[in-house]
């Protein structure tokens, strides 16, 4: 086909042998289809994650400089496929605990077959869960967290027999992956609760090989005496084995309800309570006020969260924080709103 006049010739460039890994909204596809879902199926040809353009990446508008992405989803490189866990787990699919129970169930399969643990997949690779195509953009960005001041009578579940309020009616809709919960929280509990929308992360949270520290507020009625204090930090034994408080620290109170705080390093169902119940003693308020280095912020009030900012989630994820500059930069120095979700009518 001749050349257009005036039309500058442009030499196609090779293409590079990294994987630009881009997170962007995927365009619409033609045909009117506006509201295309995320499970629609990957594109057959294996390079189509590549730079296609032969003109090489177009300056961004705005004068910002080439290489520098807006937002917090920044593009990275990776030059080798990714484990499958990892993979699920940082596209929210699930912790990657479950997905090895998964891949063990043969629940997962990739490329048709079946999937072993610690496989590798790539960019051409097809996963699907229960027979679903998963879509995977393998991107690497910053995790993100939620901070949630669960109040009493709301239940750390998606999906509830009994049609109580679940915690997950409260938080904001993510367009790909799904918030996990980083522990629970009895129905009766307030306080702090996490979210995230990394697998790894949680799995890191939740691990018992990590054994990071909760602390809670604990409103008893009656008092515990020197004796009964003593047992609760030296050790009792629960019907699920034996079980003991870090630290067990007086409060105050007046009257019949006395307060304490203590620390504890596992996350067994309603172990706090039982703990007391052990002792004599019944616990007529709890709230989790400390997970990990995360404290319950104070003017957090109850059924309302916070993103946490994004240096702050790396931190706790253990990875860098992407650099910002410019408007970038001043809009991550901005002090984290509060929100309140309203649950939707059942």
């Amino acid at each position: 086909m001749p050349r257009k006049p005036n039309s500058p010739f442009r030499p196609p460039q090779k293409k590079s042998e990294a994987i630009e890994i881009l997170d962007r909204p995927a365009r619409p596809p033609r045909g009117g289809r506006e509201n295309a879902r995320d499970e629609d199926p990957q594109p057959q040809d294996p390079n189509a994650h590549l730079n296609a353009d032969p003109r090489g990446p177009r300056a961004p508008r705005g004068g910002r400089p080439q290489g520098q992405a807006r937002g917090r989803n920044a593009p990275t490189t990776l030059t080798e496929p990714e484990r499958l866990q990892k993979v699920l787990a940082q596209a929210g699919v699930a912790s990657r605990r479950e997905i090895e129970e998964w891949v063990v169930a043969g629940r997962i399969s990739v490329n048709g077959l079946p999937a072993s643990l610690g496989q590798k997949i790539g960019p051409g690779d097809r996963v699907k869960v229960n027979g679903k195509l998963i879509p995977l953009r393998f991107t690497q960005r910053s995790p993100r967290v939620l901070i949630y001041h669960k109040p009493e009578g709301e239940i750390v579940s998606r999906d509830d027999p009994e049609g109580r309020p679940t915690v997950f009616e409260r938080l904001p809709v993510l367009r790909k992956g799904r918030w996990l919960a980083v522990g629970r929280l009895d129905f009766n509990t307030s306080g702090l609760l996490l979210f995230t929308n990394d697998g790894d992360l949680a799995n890191k949270l939740m691990h018992p090989r990590y054994e990071l520290e909760r602390e809670y507020a604990v409103r008893l009625l009656g008092e515990l005496t020197e004796e009964q204090a003593k047992s609760l930090t030296e050790g009792i034994q629960l019907e699920d084995g034996p079980a003991k408080f870090n630290t067990l620290r007086d409060e105050g109170g007046e009257g019949a309800n006395h307060w304490y705080r203590v620390t504890i390093s596992e996350g067994r169902n309603r172990e706090v309570r039982r703990m007391f119940e052990a002792v004599g003693l019944t616990v007529s308020r709890l709230m989790r006020v400390r997970y990990g280095a995360v404290e319950l912020p104070a003017r957090l009030k109850r059924g309302m969260w916070m993103e946490m900012p994004e240096a702050d989630a790396c931190k706790l994820a253990g990875v860098a924080a992407p650099q910002r500059q410019g408007q970038d930069e001043k809009r991550a120095k901005r002090p984290p709103k509060m929100h309140r979700t309203t649950p939707s009518s059942r």
